[in-house]
């Protein structure tokens, strides 16, 4: 396993930007999970206060110690620790029927433990920052026909902040307003991340954590954000 960029260091935590395809947590079938790999990396044992899902990129806090970890699980529950998204979709978000440049989508998610289920409430809020249409071929099923189409299809780069923090929060609520977020195996457009996947080489899920605000010792906050990785960018076949 590569070695995981470190943005930010002090006696309390580090800040890093996690790969996509790292699992932040061991468990059945997880090889290599950040908090095992990262722990060799700087030579102790570190401690997670919050997560990110196994296919997406970004920013994470890690705390060094037990209390440092108690004191930033907090601060994140109180929201004083701010993240911030950015997600590639098909499509653009609908409000009631309308295409919204921005606005709240406050859909319950349901949990799952074990058996169980139950709902909880939910809070994304977003903003569309670009929009472009791509068009891609689209061939007969029927080999002796040469005969394509080209399909345009629609994405959008939404910038999002979460009201509350749920398994899946994110992808499930842009899917919810028809907009999925490219590459999402498990909630998205399944035949759209086929033709992406065959036409534009849109192998990854596109979200990323890409702006954290923390709070400092000094009352100040800082501020930290990152450039999109490459494979982000929507590029069409010559």
């Amino acid at each position: 396993m590569t070695q995981i960029p470190i943005l930010f260091e002090d006696d309390e935590i580090f800040v890093i930007n996690k790969p996509a395809g790292v699992a932040v947590q061991g468990g059945e079938g997880i090889a290599h999970p950040l908090d095992e790999e990262f722990s060799k990396q700087v030579g102790f044992k570190v401690y997670l206060v919050h997560r990110l899902d196994k296919e997406t990129c970004g920013l994470m806090v890690v705390a060094k110690n037990p209390k440092a970890a108690s004191k930033w699980i907090e601060l994140i529950a109180s929201k004083q620790v701010q993240k911030e998204y950015t997600a590639i979709c098909f499509g653009e978000p609908l409000i009631n029927g309308k295409k919204q440049k921005s606005g709240t989508i406050s859909g319950r998610v349901v949990k799952k433990n074990g058996r169980n289920e139950r709902e909880q409430a939910a809070v994304t809020n977003f903003t569309v920052e670009e929009v472009r249409m791509v068009e891609i071929p689209v061939f007969s099923e029927n080999p002796e026909e040469e005969v394509s189409k080209l399909l345009p299809i629609t994405f959008s780069k939404i910038h999002l902040k979460l009201g509350t923090g749920r398994m899946h929060q994110i992808r499930i609520h842009l899917a919810s307003v028809g907009a999925p977020i490219c590459g999402d195996d498990k909630h998205g457009a399944f035949k759209l991340n086929k033709l992406a996947k065959k036409h534009l080489k849109i192998k990854n899920l596109l979200l990323c954590s890409s702006k954290l605000t923390i709070p400092m010792d000094d009352g100040k906050k800082r501020v930290f954000e990152i450039p999109l990785p490459e494979y982000f960018e929507i590029k069409e076949e010559n």
